[in-house]
């Protein structure tokens, strides 16, 4: 059936006023979100030229860029893109990387916590979400590159965490992520300073909207492009903000229960694409890397070194000058001489030099290379460090150092990096992983919790347990060993063992486990340990009743042997 066959049943929806109030309200702040972003896009435009020039012309609400647009033309340089690149790096190796679990559930109540039952629950809900995050349907590393690329490039990021829509692809569970870029999110804060608005603008042809929401729910001006099959793109709103006081009721199971309302808005049609929804947790992980005093978005590495790029751009065009005249250098002839020169290989200039072999073309002095060159290595260095680079190049500049020296220096660079990184926890690790619980809570993917748990109620709570973090806590370790070690020596010297007294080996050793990320299923609980120790006391008293089996036996033997009058001990034949 053709196209035009297959839609010409379905009628355009009438628009009823509540839900064109609605769509003017979003709009109006829309608008208002877009008056205090502007100053801050120009700062990003200009950042995006000579690092991230994908990004060119998206920051502005309407911006669009033909498919293949070259945007490459304004670099110069190329040192800003390859820090970029390695601060991505480092920042995934140090805050979440991929072969280690960087973010582990615990619940906030500490006596809860207690209960072994309740550490594994928590402990299996750990390894679950990081099953689902790197399943091949979640597109997780992809989209978790380009937030860290948002980061540096811009200061800001946006990770939007949603279920995975299985239509097409038999029914399978698990959660989508998207990077969404900085030029499609408007976000506000709520009086404490967390993000809690938010307006993603984007663009989708009339296919796709059938495709999210359905035939019934598309405006009558995207009708003729559906028929058509074109692709050419329409602009939509999602909207996601707090759901007002008197509309949320948190015993009702319906999207009035959830404390944030979602909406989707066609810009060209001025509807709604979608009944009213919700969200029981915000789906959006926003991250800012330093925020300025009175300002709602962050500024990056970029920003903070746009002089230094933009200076180091200005000199390479000037060295690149400078090399080519010294490989192609400017001749000077007397204006009465030589008039036209062959410069082919090989070619013969008659004229160039006088009768004595003095020449008479001389090539114009192309200035001093070596200061140039050590101009730009200076702002390569004010780059390197801004991008965190500079912290980690000692360890290819020094291959031979050993493993302990490597493990050393990389705490010292992560104590270094973690005032600068240590907020990406808080907001993009932490707001991740609450959104990613509830998800796996609601579609059943987690184990019905235990009894002590179900009583208390879930609190969950996200502890940093990436390497950064276990950097930082490596020091209580190693300071608790180091002690240790410093006590044993003075007992040995000493002869006696009471200087290790003053350690409590019982708390320390289970919370050193901890910090080396053991799992809690490899450690035995208290009723193990109880069963080990008094197994192992039972054995030394056996072990100890055997050693003094032949003393007792000749002691009663010698009870028993008989006197010089032939009697024996305690015998009655006196």
């Amino acid at each position: 059936m053709a196209s035009a066959d297959r839609y010409a049943a379905t009628k355009p929806r009438d628009i009823p006023d509540w839900e064109a109030e609605q769509v003017q309200e979003t709009m109006r702040l829309f608008s208002d979100l877009q008056v205090y972003r502007n100053v801050h896009a120009g700062q990003w435009e200009e950042g995006a030229r000579l690092v991230l020039p994908t990004s060119k012309n998206t920051f502005y609400f309407g911006s669009y860029n033909f498919p293949g647009q070259k945007k490459t033309q304004e670099q110069i340089d190329a040192t800003g893109m390859l820090a970029l690149h390695r601060f991505c790096a480092i920042c995934d190796s140090l805050v979440t990387p991929k072969n280690s679990i960087w973010a582990t559930f615990v619940d906030d109540n500490d006596d809860v916590m207690k209960n072994r039952q309740v550490k594994l629950w928590y402990e299996n809900a750990t390894r679950t979400m990081q099953k689902l995050r790197y399943a091949t349907t979640a597109n997780f590393a992809a989209q978790n590159y380009n937030s860290w690329q948002s980061i540096g490039a811009f200061g800001n990021s946006t990770l939007f965490v949603d279920a995975f829509d299985s239509r097409l692809y038999g029914g399978g569970r698990g959660f989508r992520y998207k990077g969404i870029p900085l030029g499609e999110t408007f976000f506000g804060e709520n009086h404490q300073g967390q993000v809690n608005i938010m307006i993603r603008w984007f663009r989708a042809t009339a296919r796709q909207a059938v495709e999210k929401w359905g035939i019934d729910r598309l405006p009558s001006t995207m009708r003729p492009a559906l028929e058509q099959d074109s692709q050419r793109p329409y602009d939509f709103l999602h909207c996601v903000k707090p759901r007002e006081e008197d509309e949320y009721d948190p015993d009702r199971l319906d999207e009035r229960g959830m404390p944030f309302e979602s909406y989707y808005i066609s810009i060209e049609g001025k509807c709604l694409m979608a009944p009213e929804g919700g969200y029981r947790v915000f789906p959006f992980a926003v991250s800012r890397y330093d925020q300025t005093p009175g300002e709602v978005y962050g500024r990056g590495p970029v920003q903070l070194v746009l002089p230094a790029l933009k200076t180091l751009n200005a000199q390479k065009t000037t060295y690149l000058k400078q090399a080519h005249r010294s490989a192609d250098p400017v001749l000077l002839l007397n204006d009465d001489g030589l008039m036209d020169m062959d410069l082919r290989p090989g070619a013969k200039n008659y004229g160039g030099v006088t009768a004595d072999g003095r020449p008479l073309v001389h090539t114009l002095p192309s200035g001093n290379m070596q200061v140039a060159i050590e101009m730009m290595q200076e702002e390569r260095g004010i780059i390197d460090d801004t991008f965190l680079v500079s912290l980690f190049k000692v360890l290819t500049e020094h291959p031979d150092m050993t493993a302990t020296q490597v493990i050393e220096l990389v705490n010292e660079k992560a104590m270094l990096v973690a005032p600068t990184l240590g907020r990406q926890h808080d907001e993009k690790v932490g707001n991740l992983g609450m959104r990613e619980f509830s998800l796996a809570m609601q579609m059943g993917m987690l184990p019905p919790p235990p009894p002590i748990l179900r009583e208390a109620g879930l609190n969950p709570r996200i502890i940093d347990t990436s390497p950064l973090a276990k950097a930082a806590r490596a020091n209580e370790a190693a300071g608790f060993m180091r002690s240790v070690e410093f006590a044993r020596q003075i007992a040995v010297d000493t002869q006696d063992p009471s200087h290790l007294d003053v350690f409590d080996f019982e708390t320390a050793l289970p919370e050193i486990a901890e910090i080396n990320n053991s799992p809690v299923r490899w450690m035995s609980d208290v009723q193990k340990v109880a069963a080990k120790r008094k197994a192992r006391n039972d054995a030394q008293a056996a072990q100890m009743q055997l050693q003094a089996m032949p003393a007792q036996a000749a002691m009663i033997k010698a009870n028993k042997a008989p006197d010089q009058s032939g009697t024996i001990p305690g015998s009655r034949l006196q």
